[in-house]
């Protein structure tokens, strides 16, 4: 009985070293993973919810993105259909995007968005969902949801 005890013993510890998966392991190929950051978000819309601070609930949320494209570094341009007014404008934003191994971290810090405001955020975005952190002045709160695509393309290239 002692045997089969300690047998057991041995394979319950061993099997999570057996079950490991060695492609996991690999270090990915980042180009690839950027190509495919940048055409996940081109033509798509971040479609969520975001909570404020200090009071109860969710609202709804939804961020259009004409276009995303690597610059230099860790800088990425991410064009942004925004609504002032009754008037939709593009807006090209330059953003840091720093890599948690595969998953790609928008960064942004006291960034401002002219007839918008000044923000600071942090957005980690991981399959077809998105989740972060965000502060507009003295409020702030987190944000998430889904990564869908949509026909929104800048200005410019609809002719």
């Amino acid at each position: 009985m002692r045997l089969i005890l300690s047998l057991a013993l041995v394979f319950a510890l061993a099997s999570p070293i057996i079950a490991a998966d060695p492609v996991k392991t690999a270090k990915p190929d980042q180009a690839a993973l950027e190509q495919a950051f940048a055409e996940k978000l081109t033509g798509a819309a971040l479609v969520g919810s975001f909570s404020t601070d200090g009071k109860d609930g969710k609202a709804g949320d939804k961020y259009q993105i004409a276009s995303a494209k690597k610059l230099q570094g860790d800088t990425w341009q991410i064009v942004y259909k925004a609504k002032i007014g009754e008037q939709s404008v593009d807006l090209p934003i330059a953003i840091k995007v720093l890599w948690a191994g595969d998953t790609p971290v928008m960064t942004l810090d006291d960034f401002t968005i002219p007839g918008i405001g000044t923000f600071t955020a942090r957005v980690l975005f991981h399959g077809d969902r998105y989740v972060g952190t965000w502060q507009h002045g003295d409020h702030g709160g987190a944000m998430w949801g889904r990564v869908e695509k949509t026909d929104a393309k800048p200005a410019a290239e609809k002719k």
